[in-house]
């Protein structure tokens, strides 16, 4: 690609978008697009991808040298914003604070995927009332050898569990191996009353369908399909509708008809194939907005599970501890034998290097069942990486192989983690 290439200009209901480096390879492995090829994308399903985005808090997660690059988060706004592209203050658990973009029409949606952003993340508030989310999201997140099936499942307890509770329930793909299901609400409870209202929901789910869904936070504990509650937590944010996901097959986080879910393959829905059926259905989410229901069922569910011990359930571990959580310590400190394999910001070769522990381990390697590989996705404050741990439950101790470096060893947190740690040893030190 040369430095030198001129840039696609589009012209967007008046306004002027640049594509730099149109043809710059954004997929290359499965399918064969360009960045301008994903920019056209979104202009074809524009209607659709705003109606998730629009009036919200966006974190541009930038994917600049492509979908198979790294990619990073960036919430603060760039500087140099078009003048049709506006900003809101908000502020964190952390008690910091970002003027982040809102994106209100076409032109700011091309603008962004033009900065590398191929996936949307927006928060769920609108830009006029920062502290009431108006979307409940209910993320289910299938575990290692969980088939679609068991996904699809579980998706439908969840939509007739939410019409017993007087809402409705808008499905999509996650574009990966799981399914979202969207829930409009009244904006007038906190994000702490929407989350409790989210791990209520996992929890009501999880004793319908105790052999496929799982509410616990620790993967060591999970089985079946994960529901996410604390995608609800504030400063969490998960892909919205029409993003497209970093695969090789480049595919979408597609809104469904309910009645698509018991047949649908999420491998379906590509880049190459969501334009016509936008085109041919229109969007199955059109009239969210017109649904908004009350949390007030859900909250009488979490105060009878409050009633009955059950309390609080892990957060996310850079959030305060709250009243009412139980210890905030992983499974695998307390009794799980746990090794890690590898930490890379290339989930490429995080994998490469599992395959190099189980061809040196290949009889313990041999004794591992599917679900005992943990593959994690992390998140630090703008990056993301993949962190790679076996699980040795199934492992006579006299087989069990010791913690080795892990390889490759590469945590971009881990640097800010250990200053962290010095600063908090340094401070104690002056009391």
């Amino acid at each position: 690609m040369s430095k030198d290439e001129a840039a696609e200009v589009l012209l967007i209901d008046g306004r002027e978008v640049r594509v730099t480096h149109p043809a710059k390879p954004y997929f290359s492995k499965q399918v064969k697009l360009s960045k301008l090829d994903v920019v056209r994308y979104y202009q074809a399903v524009a209607a659709g991808a705003l109606s998730g985005i629009r009036d919200r808090p966006l974190v541009l997660k930038r994917f600049v040298n492509g979908a198979e690059g790294e990619a990073f988060y960036q919430k603060r706004a760039p500087s140099d914003l078009p003048t049709w592209v506006r900003t809101v203050t908000l502020s964190f658990p952390s008690g910091r604070t970002a003027e982040e973009v809102v994106i209100d029409n076409t032109a700011g949606l091309l603008w962004a995927v033009n900065l590398g952003c191929i996936e949307l993340h927006p928060h769920p508030v609108r830009s006029g009332n920062l502290d009431h989310p108006d979307e409940l999201r209910i993320d289910l997140d299938p575990g290692p050898g969980v088939g679609w099936p068991d996904v699809r499942t579980v998706a439908l307890e969840v939509k007739s569990f939410l019409e017993e509770m007087g809402l409705q329930g808008w499905p999509k793909t996650s574009g990966s191996r799981g399914i979202h299901v969207n829930v409009r609400i009244e904006a007038k409870w906190t994000f702490d009353d929407v989350r409790r209202a989210a791990l209520a929901l996992s929890r009501a789910i999880e004793r319908r369908a105790p052999s496929l869904a799982s509410s616990k936070w620790w993967k060591e504990e999970r089985h079946g399909v994960f529901l996410d509650y604390n995608q609800n937590a504030k400063d969490r944010t998960t892909c919205s509708a029409y993003s497209v996901r970093p695969l090789p097959d480049a595919r979408v986080s597609t809104p469904l008809l309910w009645q698509e879910v018991p047949d649908c393959e999420p491998g379906d829905f590509t880049v190459l194939t969501v334009p016509r059926r936008f085109e041919q259905l229109g969007d199955p989410h059109a009239a969210i907005d017109a649904a908004a229901g009350s949390l007030e069922r859900l909250l009488e569910h979490a105060a009878r599970d409050d009633a009955e011990g059950l309390g609080d359930a892990p957060w996310p571990p850079h959030f305060r501890k709250a009243k009412g959580e139980g210890p905030r310590v992983a499974p695998s400190r307390a009794k799980m034998p746990l090794i890690v394999i590898a930490n890379s910001p290339q989930k490429d070769a995080a994998l490469e290097g599992l395959e190099r522990w189980k061809a040196k381990h290949s009889k313990v390697a041999g004794l591992l069942a599917v679900d005992d590989v943990l593959v994690d996705s992390m998140r630090g404050r703008s990056s993301t990486w993949t962190r790679i741990r076996v699980n040795l439950r199934h492992v006579p101790e006299e087989l069990r192989p010791p913690q080795e470096t892990p390889d490759p060893d590469d945590d971009p947190t881990r640097e800010w983690r250990e200053g962290r740690a010095k600063r908090k040893v340094s401070g104690q030190s002056r009391k």
